[in-house]
């Protein structure tokens, strides 16, 4: 039985042995004195059918263990929920917002900051609540955070616990709303697969207006300059840079080879797969826009003649979209 499936049936309730070891008690307490969740409004002409809305969110990033994972787990969210403890607070803000403006719930990636059970519970109940439509982030499948190299293979370790608390596809998905097809795509390791590609085309051809989200923006002038000089010249966080940007990233050549995959000039180089979808892409007149994440800033610019990019800010920064499709 899926996770999600799981707590509709128990109505979200976990025996006492399994709740969640929560670090944000002070979140509890002092509930009246935070900062009210920041909803940028945007605005995308997309021709839909009838106008809707929806709230975008991206980096949540919950940071949640209990006894069900090791110590190192434990030890592992603490560490971590010092800075993104409000995630969930906001969460729920964004949350409540939607269902009072009737509006639709888009997140980014991102929503746990690790795999653990509490955290997967955690994600299972929110995506319960209101109409959801997600992609996956790096986060998603992460173990200990950092701790050995990310790629396809260390992702399928946890895909499919991490699939079944999500609400749709995580690799490639497709929702159509009023005329309107929303795409969700993986782009979570910086780089673009050609299936992906092939879905991509496929959904095209259907002639709808399409907003694409993913976790990762897609490589646009003026970003990657902002990101990387924010990023303190570490690299620029983006997918699809050209070839002769990502090798002015970060690199220790005095690392051992085994451990090269630390450097950012490898993490983030885009393989020629990607390189060619992002060419395509831009030529896509049915795109209209894309929503990312990934940054933990927001930033706007055109992606191409026809689609702007809207990178949204961190969910535990209290930051969202407020998004209307018209």
């Amino acid at each position: 039985m899926e996770r999600r499936e799981f707590l509709r049936l128990s109505a979200g309730l976990l025996a006492a042995s399994q709740l969640p070891l929560r670090l944000n008690a002070e979140v509890t307490r002092n509930v009246g004195r935070l900062k009210p969740l920041d909803i940028r409004p945007i605005t995308i002409q997309v021709g839909a059918e009838r106008p809707f809305g929806a709230v975008h969110v991206s980096d949540t990033h919950l940071t949640l263990a209990d006894n069900r994972n090791d110590e190192r787990k434990i030890t592992l969210a603490s560490s971590r929920a010092r800075g993104m403890h409000l995630g969930e607070h906001y969460l729920d803000e964004a949350i409540r917002y939607a269902k009072e403006h009737d509006m639709m719930l888009l997140h980014t990636g991102d929503l746990i900051d690790f795999v653990s059970e509490a955290n997967l519970d955690a994600a299972a109940r929110h995506y319960l609540e209101g109409d959801w439509f997600v992609s996956s982030g790096n986060h998603e499948f992460s173990q200990y955070v950092g701790e050995a190299k990310e790629d396809e293979a260390y992702k399928q370790q946890s895909y499919q616990k991490v699939q079944e608390a999500y609400p749709n596809d995580l690799t490639f998905s497709s929702r159509v709303v009023n005329g309107v097809n929303l795409v969700s795509l993986d782009n979570v390791y910086y780089n673009v697969t050609e299936r992906q590609h092939e879905l991509m085309e496929q959904e095209v051809k259907r002639g709808l207006p399409i907003v694409l989200m993913c976790h990762v923006p897609f490589y646009t002038p003026k970003l990657c300059a902002y990101s990387f000089e924010s990023a303190h010249h570490v690299a620029a966080y983006v997918c699809g840079a050209p070839l002769e940007v990502t090798e002015t990233y970060q690199q220790d050549p005095n690392r051992p080879p085994e451990e090269a995959w630390r450097n950012r000039n490898i993490q983030q180089r885009a393989d020629k797969p990607t390189l060619e979808f992002i060419k395509w892409l831009g030529k896509q007149k049915l795109l209209k826009g894309i929503l990312c994440g990934h940054c933990h800033f927001f930033f706007q610019e055109p992606f191409s003649k026809t689609a702007v990019q809207y990178v949204v800010g961190a969910t535990y920064k209290a930051e969202a979209y407020g998004v209307s499709f018209v």
